[in-house]
């Protein structure tokens, strides 16, 4: 039976391959040449276009921090008026009794991990790092589309939930049956 050896290292070789390509062809950095060059896609978007897609007309609507917090911040359309949202993370303790629902997002490494978090009012605070669904409405601050504005809620509900298993997926899982 003879075997041949040969093609191992090879092969192992060749998984490489991709990877170097990516190092000596990878682009310039993207930064602030490409938003330089683009100025096509940097005007305001036009009245009837939102970044934002219009949320459900009713009944509660299960959004996540990342979803929530730029609606909160950046949609001057305002599709967060007038919906009870429901959002969850864990307890992030603030400044005089202040306190937020937080998510980690992590997009390749601990290292760069993001803080999504979004002020509660209107609900005693849980202790830290428990994990909690809180229903509520959107709590406008600051001027909206400018960086004074801050994701807040005010909660109608706060309720304890297990950690889930994966933390740093900030999605909305789609239910079956919805």
């Amino acid at each position: 039976g003879g075997h041949d050896h040969s093609q191992g290292p090879r092969i192992a070789w060749l998984l490489y391959v991709p990877a170097l390509t990516i190092l000596f062809l990878a682009p310039p950095a993207l930064g602030s040449y490409t938003a330089a060059r683009d100025e096509a896609k940097t005007k305001a978007p036009t009245a009837g276009d939102s970044l934002f897609p219009a949320l459900p007309r009713s009944g509660i609507v299960e959004l996540s921090l990342n979803d929530f917090s730029s609606r909160a911040v950046w949609d001057t359309d305002g599709t967060l008026k007038g919906h009870t949202v429901r959002l969850t993370g864990f307890v992030t303790p603030g400044r005089h009794g202040t306190w937020y629902v937080s998510r980690l997002a992590i997009s390749c490494c601990a290292a760069d991990a993001t803080v999504r978090k979004v002020r509660v009012h209107g609900a005693a605070a849980p202790p830290a790092d428990a994990w909690v669904t809180v229903t509520g409405t959107w709590h406008p601050t600051g001027k909206v589309g400018t960086d004074d504005a801050s994701p807040a809620l005010d909660a109608t509900s706060v309720k304890r939930v297990p950690a889930p298993k994966d933390p740093y997926n900030d999605a909305v899982a789609s239910r079956p049956g919805r």
